[in-house]
């Protein structure tokens, strides 16, 4: 049996036949999971059963998933895996935006899903604690002094809020200043090797990064584009 087969997921979901579907599998690979039907329901259980995943539909009743992603993101860096009935990309990045680290679009392979929940959990369990020396623990680049045993990032001397996933790619830039790293590479450092989602993702947590670190997010000196290939971080 898997190290991750006894955690625990919230399935957020007001369409039963599908919210049944997605039980029935996930328990079949041996997770305990809880489901609910509206949007306060959904923070309730977060808080009283600590998940160590969440799935989440956007189109709810009481509460729009957008609205219990941001709660959940101000209390945890728990995996958000974000469903959506729209095929729209105004949707993808606001759930993207508000620290949902993946989305599966409706309809979606429950073994597609199943295999996300394995990534993102297998991501988590891989981040455990390394010993660093103490200036291992600090990273700098042009404005931004990252101390990563505090969990904290300044740019231009003003602390500035990351979600998780922002934190590990301004992290894994850093820690490669200068060089080119290409998308394949930092979508298996942050997202894990077994993401398969699409890769309009990690070009909205750089967006964002940008409008952070950037004093002109349209035309940035730091976090650059390398057309055709990736990104990297320059001083």
């Amino acid at each position: 049996m898997r190290n991750d087969a006894a955690a625990r997921i919230l399935v957020v979901e007001d369409e039963e036949s599908l919210a049944d579907t997605v039980r029935y599998n996930l328990e079949r690979e041996g997770y305990t999971v809880t489901v609910v039907s509206d949007g306060r329901r959904a923070v309730e259980r977060f808080r009283s059963d600590d998940p160590a995943l969440v799935i989440l539909d956007l189109m709810l009743p009481e509460m729009s998933g957008l609205d219990v992603c941001r709660l959940i993101r101000t209390e945890s860096d728990v995996p958000i895996i974000m469903v959506t009935a729209k095929d729209s990309e105004a949707d993808k990045v606001a759930g993207l935006e508000l620290g949902a680290d993946d989305y599966v679009t409706k309809p979606f392979s429950v073994r597609e899903l199943v295999s996300r929940v394995r990534a993102n959990l297998r991501r988590v369990r891989s981040q455990t604690p390394v010993a660093r020396t103490a200036h291992e623990e600090v990273q700098e680049g042009g404005p931004v002094r990252m101390d990563t045993a505090r969990h904290e990032v300044t740019v231009r001397q003003e602390i500035v809020a990351l979600p998780p996933k922002e934190f590990e790619l301004l992290e894994t830039m850093l820690r490669r200043k200068g060089r080119l790293l290409r998308r394949e590479f930092l979508i298996e450092e942050v997202w894990g090797a077994d993401y398969y989602g699409d890769t309009r993702t990690l070009d909205v947590h750089v967006k964002r990064l940008r409008r952070k670190i950037e004093e002109d997010p349209h035309h940035p000196v730091h976090l650059l584009t390398v057309r055709g290939l990736g990104y990297k971080f320059s001083d």
